[in-house]
């Protein structure tokens, strides 16, 4: 049971990263307005970008909720394993800001 919650635990690195990469995106976007002078490529790749980053914390989540449901129970009770929910729901926020700054990105072409 340690090693599974261990596992689960051990992409907390590549969460933080993830996260890294969201801000990245957003902080290029705020300051450039554009990433490549074309709204079409800028919102394929915040669409894409920000479904990667979705993809880490939605696999965590059905990871914990179909294979290790007694995972879950300890991951609650415990103040690391809230901090690592915590952390996966930032990163999938992050995740679909990154999505919407692309949608607009998409919208933003005929304007």
């Amino acid at each position: 049971m340690v090693q599974r919650r261990a596992k689960s635990h051990s992409n907390t690195g590549v969460l933080w990263g993830l996260l890294l990469l969201a801000l990245a995106y957003v902080i290029l976007l705020y300051f450039f307005r554009t990433l490549t002078a074309d709204d079409i490529a800028d919102g394929v790749i915040g669409v894409l970008l920000g479904l990667y980053i979705c993809s880490h914390p939605a696999a965590n989540s059905i990871d914990l909720l179909f294979f290790h449901r007694d995972a879950l129970e300890q991951a609650v009770s415990e103040w690391s394993g809230v901090g690592w929910l915590a952390l996966n729901l930032l990163v999938l926020f992050a995740g679909w800001v990154v999505i919407w700054l692309g949608a607009l990105k998409f919208a933003s072409r005929g304007a």
